[in-house]
């Protein structure tokens, strides 16, 4: 069973995106991203030599942090009120 299923991934898009349907937005995939390298650092966290998942995991904070940088470039306020939503940026 996938651990995100399209209820819950409609659920990110309309907590943080503004409705289900706006799938484009930048803090809706920021906050899916989110989630997807939460799980994936669990898994990381039991399984130490998966070295395919670890890159994996690399690659989707690299994608995250440029999302993050572009928002942070072009709303500024919209950055911050994700940041300490989502619990990024201790």
């Amino acid at each position: 069973m996938p651990y995100l299923t399209k209820e819950k991934t409609a659920n990110f898009f309309t907590d943080f995106g503004g409705k289900t349907t706006n799938t484009g937005s930048i803090e809706g995939q920021i906050a899916l991203l989110t989630e997807r390298i939460n799980r994936i650092s669990e898994h990381l966290k039991a399984n130490k030599k998966d070295f395919s998942t670890s890159r994996g995991l690399m690659q989707l904070v690299g994608k995250r942090k440029r999302l993050l940088t572009y928002l942070s470039k072009n709303n500024l306020l919209g950055y911050r009120q994700l940041i300490e939503k989502l619990g990024l940026r201790k």
